[in-house]
């Protein structure tokens, strides 16, 4: 039996466990996918490293890592992928003979969907809200699909200084700006990229000031509980192009899958099953 799992805060209604555990299912495998809500089990941050510890007793093969952990986990790792260390977040852990290895498959996952969910888009200048550690990863897929100036804002400045001062140094200064809080112009944007937890059902509301939306704007939200949130609710109204969290959260499994199994994962198949 391979055990696996998410380690997160307010993870209860996630989907994670049915893609993997359909996907091992329909390739004849028995594995078990398990929550570990800090919020649901009363547990502190401080917990992570014996929450880990304890994973690896029990034999699992390698667990996903969501909010607000895909940071803080990083000093407990043994080994990093080389994606997971240029975002500088992780999102999965493989267990082997005790070590832990960190990868992260956002990157991929988002900028997979993008490339399915929204063919033709301008991409000129792009504003990502959110420099976390999903927004790390964001911001490298859109810069990786050409977005020619990426402008992040995240009310943590210091957060925000370190990413943009990283992806400056990966990508070139002149293609990544730094905005504060509340200095949201948009008339120039071609997109807007959601990647706060702002929108999901455990944390509803909109991280832009509605107005700032335009019918010329494109509209992604990592978000995927709810599929709609309240800002694609807004965008589509205004007539926007949209795109909702589902390709980013079923792209990411298959190669989390992959990485804790070392199974292929057949992706149309969990795209199927994310919509059952």
């Amino acid at each position: 039996m391979l055990r696996s799992g998410l380690i997160g805060r307010s993870i209860l209604a996630s989907r994670s466990p049915w893609l993997h555990e359909a996907e091992a299912r329909a390739q004849g495998l028995q594995l078990s996918y398990e929550l570990f809500d800090f919020s649901a089990r009363d547990l502190p941050d401080a917990a992570l490293a014996n929450v880990i510890n304890d994973l690896v007793g029990h034999g699992f093969s390698g667990v996903n890592v969501t909010y607000p952990f895909k940071q803080q986990v990083i000093p407990l790792l043994d080994e990093m992928s080389e994606g997971a260390r240029l975002i500088e977040a992780v999102n999965t852990i493989a267990i082997r003979d005790g070590r832990l290895i960190g990868y992260n498959t956002d990157m991929d996952g988002f900028r997979a969907s993008v490339v399915e969910g929204l063919p033709g888009v301008a991409m000129d200048c792009v504003l990502q809200l959110g420099a976390g550690g999903a927004g790390a990863a964001v911001a490298s897929a859109l810069l990786s699909l050409g977005v020619g100036t990426l402008e992040i804002t995240d009310l943590d400045t210091a957060r925000l200084d370190d990413l943009v001062t990283r992806l400056a140094r990966q990508y070139g200064a002149d293609r990544v700006i730094a905005r504060r809080a509340g200095d949201q112009l948009t008339e120039a944007i071609d997109g807007i990229v959601n990647a706060t937890p702002v929108g999901l059902a455990s944390n509803p509301g909109v991280p832009i000031d509605p107005d700032r939306i335009g019918m010329h704007h494109w509209i992604a939200d990592i978000v995927y509980f709810p599929l709609e949130t309240e800002l694609l609710r807004l965008a589509r109204a205004k007539g926007c192009r949209t795109l909702d969290g589902s390709g980013m959260v079923i792209n990411q499994a298959a190669q989390a899958f992959e990485i804790i199994t070392g199974h292929a994962a057949e992706r149309s198949r969990m795209r199927d099953s994310f919509f059952v």
